[in-house]
């Protein structure tokens, strides 16, 4: 229970990875404050199963793809905790096109919804951070798209190489009100977005050919944020953890170089 008496903010919890980190909070002893877009069902299964471990558990509905979203979400929330200790930070838009037929709108969206949001989210919350003297933590929640150039994704693969710079920018600016910043990088995880983009057969598929022989799960990644939310990771800021399961080296695997004879 390393995370006793912390209260942390999860956007995008409803499901998939938000669902994940928001759990493995709790299991870590953290009081959690879930976001979602309203209307949304899925959040109100994870309120249950979080209130089930014993944490005490609220749901603030907001659309944080804009600043007055994120305000909202940062007053409500603080209508009803006393502080935010940590804040994980999820939100993200993604439509997958080829570069040449881009909608420029849909570009200016994928970042405003990616990037811009991050912005907003951290910047509230940093500021009621230095405010009350918290020394807390923001964890946000990128991609191994932010290095890796993967075709149709030129706009998402962007946002979140400009949320990792973002990240260590803030976290330089934060150091001396004792915030810690980090980012994470999932690379390719079992979420229902991707059962719904790829299908359940090829996502399971393309699970078993990865290094490790499976997709990362929601759980690997609020693993990782839970340590990074920890005592554990005082001394760390300012870091990209990659949570991947070796996603970006899958070609440098012995068995796709086979070499037709050994040199001399």
């Amino acid at each position: 229970m390393k995370l006793s008496g912390k209260i942390a903010l999860v956007t995008g919890a409803g499901r998939g990875i938000g669902r994940g980190c928001a759990l493995e909070l709790a299991k870590g002893g953290a009081d959690v404050v879930l976001n979602d877009r309203p209307g949304g069902e899925d959040v109100s299964i994870v309120l249950a199963e979080i209130q089930a471990l014993g944490r005490q558990c609220h749901v603030v509905e907001s659309d944080v793809f804009s600043r007055s979203g994120c305000e909202y979400l940062v007053e409500q929330t603080l209508r009803q905790v006393p502080r935010i200790d940590i804040l994980v930070s999820n939100p993200a838009f993604s439509r997958r096109c080829a570069f040449l037929d881009y909608s420029p709108d849909l570009f200016e969206q994928t970042i405003a919804g990616t990037l811009v949001s991050g912005f907003h989210l951290s910047q509230l919350v940093a500021r009621h951070m230095v405010a009350h003297d918290v020394a807390g933590r923001i964890v946000f929640i990128s991609s191994v798209q932010a290095e890796m150039p993967i075709a149709l994704c030129a706009a998402y693969g962007a946002a979140k190489a400009g949320l990792n710079h973002m990240g260590r920018s803030i976290a330089v600016e934060l150091a001396p009100h004792r915030i810690n910043v980090n980012v994470i990088e999932p690379g390719w995880t079992d979420t229902p977005g991707e059962h719904a983009t790829f299908g359940s057969e090829r996502v399971a598929e393309a699970g078993r050919q990865l290094p490790l022989g499976r997709m990362g799960t929601p759980q690997d990644i609020g693993r990782a944020a839970t340590f990074l939310s920890s005592e554990d990771a005082d001394y760390i800021t300012g870091s990209v953890l990659v949570i991947d399961g070796l996603f970006r080296y899958k070609d440098c695997m012995v068995q796709h170089l086979d070499p037709v004879q050994e040199a001399d």
